[in-house]
């Protein structure tokens, strides 16, 4: 078993994550598991007074959800695949986000129990935690993404994506990514340059604003620099990816 070698830590939207991701896999090559290589990486211990610590799936018992298992025993059950390898990394490098995520989902699991629907909150968290990307650009360019103005988000204002940081934190999102095609779509929360990770957290990472979804899809090979052949402008005119209207399902 060798899926890690799938991983080209070259990518450029591997970037926040390629240090651990590396340390990680190197780990892997020597016989580890994925929980084993991560709890290698600490800095997560922060977190719970210093108790967080990745385990192997089958220390989840049975019939209690994973969120409430989390939350109760600052244990992440993590199973040898790709898809726990990039939570496992989220863990790592936005420790904070994560756990208000967990913290969220455990707090409505009590509430409610556990039923054969999530509920529109537990969806939404759900969608962020698999599928979000955090991006930190101009008004110019976020009225773009607003508007689905392709053209002008990516092209026309192409050089104001220097000053702009995408970073995509969904571990579903960057799996997908492990074999990169144009379709792939992330749901984009959308911030003002210098937000800080508090400050979303205090702004976005609560009930009312995730109910409302206020994400917005971007096909993440468009971002300039991250796809060679998005240097050609005619990569954008494919209307099944580039989609002109507000309906967006992803991928």
């Amino acid at each position: 078993m060798s899926f890690w070698r799938e991983i080209d830590w070259g990518r450029p939207w591997l970037a926040p994550y390629r240090g651990h991701g590396e340390a990680v896999c190197a780990a892997l090559e020597r016989g580890c598991s994925v929980a084993e290589a991560l709890n290698g990486c600490a800095p997560v211990a922060v977190l719970w007074a210093g108790r967080l610590r990745f385990v192997a799936q089958h220390e989840l018992p049975e019939g209690e959800a994973y969120e409430a298992f989390i939350h109760r025993t600052a244990c992440v059950p993590t199973r040898d695949n790709l898809h726990d390898l990039f939570n496992g990394l989220v863990w790592l490098s936005f420790p904070r986000i994560k756990q208000r995520l967990n913290e969220l989902q455990a707090a409505e699991i009590a509430k409610t129990g556990v039923q054969a629907w999530r509920g529109s909150l537990r969806d939404a968290l759900t969608l962020f935690d698999e599928n979000a990307a955090l991006w930190r650009a101009s008004d110019e360019l976020r009225e773009a993404l607003r508007l689905r103005d392709w053209p002008s988000l990516f092209v026309r204002r192409r050089e104001a994506w220097a000053s702009a940081s995408l970073i995509l934190f969904g571990h579903a999102l960057l799996e997908k990514l492990v074999h990169p095609r144009a379709a792939i779509t992330a749901h984009v929360w959308a911030m003002p340059p210098g937000t800080t990770d508090d400050e979303f957290i205090d702004a976005s990472l609560n009930e009312a604003s995730l109910r409302a979804k206020p994400w917005l899809p971007m096909p993440v090979l468009g971002v300039p620099g991250w796809w060679a052949a998005n240097e050609d402008a005619g990569f954008y005119d494919d209307a099944s990816v580039f989609r002109p209207d507000r309906t967006f399902s992803p991928p």
